[in-house]
């Protein structure tokens, strides 16, 4: 039950932003452990001098096209699952929109599943 917060420059095509949507979820579903039907997503697109961030630290060089991704997971992942997770998701967005690795930076925090509603008022 991730939550991922996407942070962008504002600029791209509404394809652009489908296709970082729909790589991080191929990767969540792939490689996160899950399931489809799970996907939600908020895109937060910012102006130039609102998102700040280190070109070098630990990597880089980093660019304008810099993406930070904020997931909240329900339930903890295994070392090895969230080195899968961060791998294919580079290599996804690569593919789908010519995104370099060094511009995606990830930060997962999980949280018990009590401190989730889906709707309703209902607790998980």
């Amino acid at each position: 039950m991730p939550f991922a917060r996407i942070s962008l420059h504002r600029g791209k095509s509404v394809e652009y932003l489908h296709a970082l949507s729909d790589g991080l979820h191929d990767a969540l579903v792939e490689s996160f452990e899950v399931p489809k039907t799970d996907r939600f997503q908020a895109i937060h697109q910012h102006e130039v001098g609102e998102l700040i961030f280190d070109s070098h630290y630990l990597g880089g060089p980093r660019s304008h096209d810099f993406v930070l991704i904020a997931i909240t997971a329900g339930r903890p992942r295994s070392v090895e699952t969230k080195q899968r997770f961060y791998r294919d998701l580079v290599e996804k967005l690569e593919r789908a929109t010519g995104l370099n690795a060094e511009d995606v930076m990830v930060v997962i925090s999980t949280t018990a599943g009590d401190e989730w509603s889906f709707g309703g008022g209902r607790g998980n």
